[in-house]
């Protein structure tokens, strides 16, 4: 069985974030992608629409999910869906990180409000 060991991998960062790949083509899978999410503090997120399915699970910290203009906050061990194109935010409005798990299908991109196409590198 093939370990992904975190430190084997490349972080990036994006709006205040550090996104950590684990599952992803590069790293042997050829339907799912897997990433941990890091939020820093007081973070607002930045709202864009997704063209695949996502979903979330917070590991610690405070997030609060906008999915559609719905907003719920999730508190260690709970869990949020976003549908395929739906417009999401995630913000942390704690003083203390937050980490989600959060996972979604290969050949994930999404699409900031000026139209920007984002195909992240976490899940390629």
């Amino acid at each position: 069985m093939p370990v992904i060991r975190t430190a084997d991998v490349a972080s990036h960062q994006m709006h205040g974030s550090t996104f950590t790949p684990l599952v992803r083509p590069a790293t042997g899978s050829s339907e799912l992608c897997v990433w941990r999410l890091e939020v820093a503090p007081a973070t607002d997120g930045v709202p864009h629409r997704i063209h695949r399915e996502e979903a979330f699970v917070l590991l610690s910290g405070t997030v609060a999910v906008t999915i559609d203009g719905e907003t719920g906050t999730l508190t260690p061990g709970d869990a949020a869906v976003a549908p395929a194109g739906s417009t999401i935010r995630l913000a942390n409005p704690a003083d203390a990180p937050a980490t989600v798990l959060v996972t979604t299908t290969v050949g994930f991109t999404g699409e900031l409000a000026d139209g920007t196409i984002v195909n992240p590198p976490w899940v390629n």
